[in-house]
């Protein structure tokens, strides 16, 4: 009886560090998954606000070469 439970020990426990690994690595390709998303979401984010950064600094440009034109003008 003693070798029947020490067997059926061995395969549970093997099984179960089997299903603990393949449990773990599902959850680190999830992890890399979601942070590409993120990561994507936050670079298209970034790009849009350098975008209107851009041109708020070109507006920014034009209003001052109008205000010294009309200044040098008067």
């Amino acid at each position: 009886m003693g070798y029947v439970l020490r067997v059926r020990l061995a395969s549970f426990f093997t099984g179960a560090a089997t299903a603990s690994l393949l449990g773990f690595y599902i959850l680190y390709k999830d992890y890399k998954v979601a942070h590409e998303s993120i990561s994507q979401q936050v670079k298209a984010v970034h790009e849009s606000l350098d975008g209107r950064i851009s041109v708020l600094e070109n507006l920014k440009k034009t209003e001052v070469s109008h205000v010294e034109a009309s200044q040098a003008t008067e």
